[in-house]
């Protein structure tokens, strides 16, 4: 049996899909959210093998949502009114990208689709290569002290991975979220950020001094004085990428 999640912000489409779905019988719907918070709170709390993802949303996007989750992920389908992200969806490994309104037959050819493939816990991790221009997030979502947030990508100076979680650190403030770091490495777009070892990556637009360490390796200093230290592998390349601009 497979379990999804509905996920839109509009009741009336939440509710025709439901009647869509209801003559599947290997398919229960396990919940509904209304927004990205809400869909991301419950997709780690119920853990469904399915999602049915507006893109449109208050707050942030379906595209959002899907580049926050973690690895396994759920098994993902984009409903939506437009056409115009169905490249951007499949870059983040979506299942199949339905246009409202959705029909019987299109609907049960994208279930079908999901029935044959392998469970999420054993697909690969996202692709890393040819995402064209403007594919790549350019807002995070990410859980401050209670609630979830929309981090606008120039805010963020760097990832760290602590505990078990990622950390999101801004200016003047950190967030968590539940993607790893090998994670976001594959989806963030590499003229912005990069990884200095293997616990950090940082926003280079954020790095304000670099120094040689001993033994090759480096560090830099960002615009609220964190200082991290990069590897020395990663210290060249690292001095390459700023130096090209």
């Amino acid at each position: 049996m497979m379990r999804a999640l509905l996920v839109d912000d509009e009741q009336p489409a939440r509710e025709r899909l439901r009647r869509l779905l209801a003559d599947f019988e290997d398919l229960e719907i396990v919940g509904e959210a209304e927004d990205g918070e809400q869909a991301i709170e419950s997709i780690l709390r119920l853990k469904p093998d399915l999602v049915f993802l507006d893109i449109q949303m208050p707050g942030c996007t379906g595209m959002e949502v899907a580049a926050s989750l973690p690895s396994p992920r759920p098994r993902i389908i984009f409903c939506t009114a437009f056409d115009q992200y169905a490249v951007d969806a499949f870059e983040l490994d979506a299942t199949d990208y339905l246009l409202k309104p959705v029909s019987r037959a299109r609907l049960e050819k994208a279930v079908a689709r999901v029935r044959g493939l392998p469970a999420a816990g054993q697909v690969v991790a996202p692709r890393r290569v040819g995402r064209p221009p403007g594919a790549y997030p350019t807002r995070f979502l990410a859980k401050g002290s209670a609630r979830y947030r929309v981090i606008p990508g120039k805010e963020v100076l760097y990832f760290a991975s602590e505990g078990g979680l990622t950390k999101l650190q801004t200016a003047g403030q950190h967030y968590w979220m539940q993607p790893t770091l090998a994670d976001l490495e594959g989806r963030l777009d590499p003229a912005r950020f990069f990884r200095v070892s293997r616990s950090a990556i940082v926003n280079l637009d954020a790095v304000g001094e670099v120094a040689s360490l001993p033994r090759g390796q480096g560090e830099i200093r960002l615009g609220n004085g964190t200082r991290l230290r990069v590897s020395r592998r990663r210290f060249p390349m690292l001095v390459d990428r700023l130096s090209a601009g």
